[in-house]
This record gives structure tokens, C-alpha cells and sequence, in this order.
């Protein structure tokens, strides 16, 4: 159920969802020409009923900045477009206070045949603008989309950054006292999401009540007052920005430290592995500073790797060696005993080696790990596990996001 209202409520809210669900139709067997869609029609279709979004409930007050996070398919875009009454709930209730403009998807309410302009004025007047009211904003909205060459040219012809442009435009400029914004601000360059931000802030500071949803977590907790976290379609946490972003991190970090240690165990059993064997490589494992056994790390992290090895005679001058790669297969380093002059007189029995990197100096991504044992003249190998285990980066205090390495430098001007 929608309920709209154009002034304020005296609770202060801009909008209320209370126990809003949202269920779909998966049909199993689909038609597969007009004669099979016939026949069909005398008998019941089967299908699966999926439910996107349930009992979900939140308010948003007035002047208010509020985000959505949460995984791909987790209902974020289905409670933005039942906000803007794209769908109908399933159930449940939605109450909105005012105008509401939405920037939903790519190309959302443009007609790829019309010229720009002629979206511009269809896109107005669906946002209940008058044919004078748009006129008087024509020239502000091509000029913030910087379209004036194109104006006039179908939308069909458009690329997806400057139908994002147009469509963020319009959104923007309509005057509406709630904006609903997906996801689809990221299509754009990196000069135009710098002027949406800027748009944004003006409008968040002009008291507006500003709904959004959005991946860059870092910029939800530096614009929203509240975020509601959404898993698979259920709310997970409601509350301050930056305790939610946490929570959510969090929560991600562990699922991906789950998915690397699967990654490291697939991607052992593909390696390379080679040598004469009187002395094996039994295993290699990643910890932390603290002494936890993992398999994420971010950028400055200290990583520990300890190589396990057992002796089936004794070895005299042996040499143990590493290796680490990325996995497009760029060579980051390759160190080993001898060449750090570290002296091993003999080894037997069972043992570890630890090899150990104080601050990872690695930008995000994954890495392959090498370890081996040769003789002294480093010609022969007793074992070597090319590539056999895995581990992976990801950014921390670091933002670097170009090249391999992070190298520690300072900036200076005058």
C-alpha cells in the first residue's frame, strides 16, 4: 500500500516502510513459440515464488541522508523501485511525504527513439513538472550533462555515460524533496561522479532527504546519517553510517578469509611439483603478527609463511627458496637461504622454516606462493611446489590501486 503526502508530517518523517515484502514469480517452463504458449494456456504453470525483500521496516527523517548496502541480490534496487512505485509491495505499507525523483537503472524512463531533448521534457512531466517549469531548467540540465552537442540526437545513439549524465540531470534539477539514487552513478566517469558528489552535498545541505544505494562504502559512510544493511531481503542492521559500514565489512572480510582459504586449497591441488624427494615439502601455511593462521591480508600487514618439511635421510647444506607471484603470472620476488647467508648445516627428521615479510608492501590482489628445497648448489631439488599455495590482498590503510607494490615516499611542495 503507497500513501503520498506533499507537506510534511508533524513526525518529521520524509518516509515510513513498515513490514514491506516483496515476492516474485520464478516460472520453471517457458514457452518456446506461439503454438507450445497455446497449448499451455489449458494447463497450470509451475512455478517457484522467491520472495526479494521481507518485513522490512525503516524511517527516514526529513533532511536526512539514508543508505542501503548489502551484497548483489540481497533486494537493495526492488526497495528503491517500490520507494518510487516502479512495483507494488507485496505486502506491508509505504508512506512518503512530497515529490520523489529517482535515478534507478540505465536509461530508466527514456524512450531511445526521442532526442534528448524530448526525453528531458517526458522525463519532467512524468516527475509532475509543468511544460514552463522544465523550460525554465532546460539550459541547467544539458548544461550539467554537458549534452549540448547532443541534445537533439536519439538517446538509442547514446553511450551509458551520458544517458547516466541526462538522467542524473533531470533527477537533480526537477527540485524534488526526495531523491532516490541506485547504484548507476558509478557507470559515470571519474570527472562526473566528482560533480555528482559535489550536486549531492549542495542538495543534502539544502535540507533535502537524499535515499541512496551504493558499493562505495567509504562515500556512504562520508554522506549518509543512517544505513540499513540488507541480506537476502531481510534487514541485518539499522543504524549509525559508520557502525553499519563496519558490521558490514566485517561480515564480508570473514566470508572472503573463508573463500580465500578455498582458493588456496584448489589452487594447491593444480601447482606444479617437482624433485628427487629424500626430502619433502609437507605443507605451507600464512599467519598474521598474532600468530592466526590466515589467508587475507591487507597492504603493511606482516605475513608469516612456514614451510613444513620432512627428511627421509639426512641433508647436508640445504637451501630452502620462495617465490611469489601475482596470478597473471608477474614475478614479485623469488629469495632463498643462500643467498640471504643463512647458513644451514644439515636438516632431518621433521621441521618448519619460517619466512617471514615485516610490512607486505603487495597492493590488492592474488598471489601464488612458491616453496622448495635444493641442494647447496641450488641445481638440485629435493622439492619444489611451483605455485602451490595462495594468498591474497586486500587494501587497508593503502589506497593505492595502480601497479604491484606500494613504496613508501612522502610528498612535497613549494
Amino acid at each position: 500500500m503507497f500513501v503520498t503526502k506533499n507537506s510534511a508530517s508533524e513526525k518529521g518523517l520524509a518516509a515510513q516502510v513498515k513490514d514491506v515484502s516483496k515476492s516474485f514469480r520464478l516460472y520453471r517452463d517457458r514457452s518456446r513459440s506461439f503454438k507450445e504458449a497455446a497449448l499451455r494456456r489449458q494447463k497450470k504453470r509451475s512455478f517457484e515464488e522467491f520472495w526479494a525483500l521481507k518485513n522490512v521496516s525503516f524511517d527516514v527523517n526529513e533532511g536526512e541522508s539514508f543508505g542501503i548496502i548489502g551484497e548483489n541480490g540481497s533486494g537493495k534496487s526492488t526497495l528503491l523501485k517500490i520507494l518510487t512505485k516502479v512495483y507494488t509491495p507485496t505486502s506491508g505499507s509505504i508512506q512518503t511525504m512530497g515529490k520523489i525523483s529517482g535515478l534507478l537503472e540505465l536509461g530508466a524512463g527514456f524512450h531511445p527513439e526521442l532526442t534528448g531533448r524530448e526525453n528531458v521534457y517526458l522525463n519532467g512531466s512524468i516527475l509532475g513538472m509543468k511544460r514552463k517549469q522544465i523550460d525554465m531548467m532546460f539550459d541547467e540540465i544539458v548544461e550539467f550533462a554537458e549534452l549540448e552537442k547532443f541534445i537533439d540526437t536519439p538517446v538509442k545513439h547514446y553511450s551509458s555515460g551520458m544517458f547516466i549524465r541526462l538522467g542524473f540531470a533531470v533527477a537533480i534539477n526537477v527540485d524534488p524533496d526526495i531523491l532516490v539514487i541506485d547504484e548507476v552513478l558509478a557507470v559515470g566517469d571519474e570527472h562526473f561522479q566528482h560533480r555528482c558528489n559535489q550536486k549531492i552535498l549542495e542538495f543534502k545541505k539544502s535540507n533535502k532527504t537524499i535515499i541512496i544505494v551504493s558499493h562505495a562504502l567509504e562515500e556512504m559512510r562520508n554522506l549518509c546519517d543512517r544505513i540499513l544493511w540488507l541480506d537476502n531481503g531481510k534487514p541485518q542492521e539499522l543504524g549509525k553510517a559508520a557502525k553499519v559500514v563496519d558490521a558490514y565489512l566485517d561480515s564480508i572480510n570473514k566470508q572472503e578469509e573463508e573463500s580465500a582459504e578455498h582458493k588456496a586449497e584448489k589452487i594447491g591441488k593444480y601447482g606444479r611439483r617437482w624433485g628427487s624427494k629424500e626430502a619433502e615439502i609437507t605443507g605451507v601455511e600464512f599467519f598474521d603478527q598474532d600468530g592466526k593462521k590466515k589467508s587475507r591480508f591487507k597492504t603493511t600487514d606482516s605475513l608469516r609463511a612456514r614451510i613444513y618439511y620432512k627428511c627421509h635421510q639426512e641433508i647436508d647444506k640445504p637451501v630452502f627458496g620462495v617465490a611469489i607471484h601475482r596470478q597473471d603470472g608477474a614475478h614479485i620476488t623469488g629469495p632463498n637461504t643462500k643467498v640471504a647467508d643463512i647458513k644451514i648445516d644439515k636438516i632431518k627428521g621433521e621441521g618448519y622454516v619460517d619466512y617471514t615479510v615485516k610490512s607486505l608492501p603487495l597492493l590488492k590482489g592474488g598471489y601464488l606462493f612458491s616453496a622448495a628445497i635444493y641442494d647447496h648448489s641450488c641445481l638440485h631439488p629435493y622439492d619444489h611446489h611451483d605455485e602451490m599455495y595462495f594468498f591474497e590482498i586486500e587494501s587497508g590503510v593503502i589506497k593505492e590501486g595502480f601497479g604491484i607494490v606500494h613504496i613508501p615516499a612522502s610528498w612535497s611542495i613549494k
